[in-house]
């Protein structure tokens, strides 16, 4: 019996987690829908020649205005650098497509507060900087080679139809596009597919984050984070929260309610940041990377985007330590003790209803067999 109680508190903690962030969810995949309605994919290529500042620039846009799934983030940026896109500005859109999108920041505010979120926007780009300086070094020509070989053998791997759709709407005023009979449309697929995409991580997040914030005991995570030497700590939690996160396999926006469990267990600011990052080297996009670049470009990837998100998170850390925006509280809102009629409630009704109409019109102009071509 007690057995049965402690599973039925962590499926409440995960359940409760949910419904604090269902509203966010369905706001932040609404406007990603929208932008990706509107923004043609079909340019990406022409715009991403190099690794020059400006090509950067444009590939963290490119990917803050595309969707936060991270397989689908993956096979799109193997996609534009067969077509010819330059590797690094591919690895850049990646990069931007999972940390800069606007579901992530929403969500990120809710459970943990703006400092986190603000924190997410700083070191994104920094984090882009620091894998540019990295692959000049040491990604060498014959390495890009290989890859672009590899790459256009074409392997599979996860959510390829998903990268491959284009359905924008690019004629006319950017209203116009939003507002026409095209453009709901596509918003209504583009947010289907999206919640299609990630909907396996944000579960098995939620999951994840309500047995261990049900299960396992405080002192625990002050140990592993090693809270009782703050400066050893500081340095400590860029370094372990990625590998926390690899071993996790929760990618996308599902990571946010572990990262809050993990901020309230003890983690520094760098250390949860750094975890948010990591989705990327998760060990099931670790095995894509090898199908789509082969073993030594990918055991590149791994290292570049381990260092880069290290080092971007401790630089985060010590910004915002001088300027005094680290949150000394650590009670992160990942649940609510009983579902309340309050203005999370109303807000989940109102944007059910809003997710609702997409999901008609999705069913309504040939959405699913459009799914079934696709895969």
């Amino acid at each position: 019996m007690n057995t049965l109680t402690e599973i039925g508190h962590a499926l409440w903690m995960a359940f409760a987690m949910f419904w604090e962030i269902l509203w966010p969810l369905i706001l932040g995949f609404g406007l990603s829908a929208v932008v990706q309605a509107v923004v043609s994919k079909s340019e990406m290529t022409r715009l991403l020649p190099n690794d020059s500042p400006k090509s950067l620039t444009i590939a963290c846009a490119l990917g803050a205005a595309s969707s936060s799934c991270s397989y689908a983030a993956v096979a799109l940026a193997r996609s534009i650098f067969r077509k010819g896109a330059d590797f690094t500005a591919a690895m850049a859109f990646e990069l931007a497509s999972t940390n800069l999108v606007a579901e992530l920041t929403i969500i990120i505010i809710v459970l943990m507060g703006w400092q986190f979120a603000a924190a997410e926007f700083l070191g994104g780009p920094l984090m882009v900087v620091f894998v540019a300086v990295l692959f000049s070094m040491f990604l060498s020509r014959k390495l890009v080679a290989e890859a672009r070989t590899q790459a256009d053998k074409g392997l599979k791997g996860k959510m390829e139809g998903h990268a491959e759709m284009d359905m924008s709407v690019t004629e006319g005023t950017f209203w116009k596009r939003i507002t026409s009979k095209e453009g709901f449309t596509a918003t209504s697929y583009y947010f289907v597919m999206d919640w299609l995409a990630v909907w396996k991580d944000i579960a098995g997040g939620l999951l994840i984050a309500g047995a261990l914030a049900a299960w396992v005991p405080k002192d625990f995570w002050k140990g592993f984070f090693l809270v009782s030497h703050p400066v050893a700590a500081t340095f400590w939690g860029p370094i372990v929260g990625p590998l926390v996160a690899v071993i996790s396999f929760v990618c996308s926006v599902g990571n946010i309610p572990l990262a809050a469990v993990l901020w309230n267990g003890g983690i520094s600011f760098g250390g949860v940041i750094a975890f948010i990052y990591a989705d990327l080297i998760v060990l099931p996009i670790i095995d894509i990377y090898r199908k789509y670049y082969g073993w030594k470009v990918t055991g590149l990837i791994v290292a570049v985007f381990y260092v880069a998100m290290a080092l971007a998170a401790l630089l985060v850390e010590f910004l915002f330590q001088l300027f005094g925006l680290i949150p000394y509280q650590r009670s992160a809102q990942i649940v609510e003790t009983s579902i309340r009629f309050n203005y999370t409630t109303v807000l989940n009704v109102v944007f059910l209803a809003i997710a609702l109409l997409l999901v008609i019109r999705f069913l309504k102009t040939g959405g699913p067999k459009m799914l079934a071509h696709m895969q």
